[in-house]
């Protein structure tokens, strides 16, 4: 899959991913793609070389940005998309369901844009797994 099409998955499903309700309150949040998690970020993630990354929110959560936050310069907070590695995931899914590689990618950046923004919301990664877990048994 090309860069700029998977791109454009990761656009059209922001909001198959997010709630409306929810949407304006993230606020100063770029969304990012790279193919992989640099080695830098995995040192950081203590991933072993047989795990990897398929996004990740680097910032300060919304809940933690108290009255001075924005004043003055202030970069915007990045949620990264890991196209490698999703791809991988969508393949391993298309072995395992009826769904086309396409349809499975999208479910994959649909759910890691979830997980992320989560952690915008201040939701550590016990919190997120939970409700994870929670919304997957409705």
């Amino acid at each position: 899959m090309t860069e700029r099409s998977f791109e454009t998955i990761v656009a059209e499903e922001f909001p198959r991913a997010i709630p409306e309700k929810f949407r304006p309150l993230i606020r100063n949040v770029a969304f990012l793609v790279e193919d992989e998690p640099s080695p830098e970020m995995r040192e950081e993630e203590g991933l072993r070389d047989d795990e990897t990354l398929l996004g990740h929110y680097r910032g300060v959560p919304a809940t933690a940005r108290g009255d001075l936050y924005g004043i003055g310069a202030t970069l915007p907070d990045a949620i990264i998309l890991y196209k490698l590695p999703i791809e991988d995931e969508a393949e391993y899914l298309s072995r395992e369901n009826k769904a086309s590689f396409e349809e499975n990618v999208r479910k994959v950046v649909r759910e890691t844009i979830w997980h992320e923004v989560a952690h915008h919301f201040g939701m550590d990664e016990d919190e997120v797994r939970r409700r994870e877990d929670e919304r997957d048994l409705q």
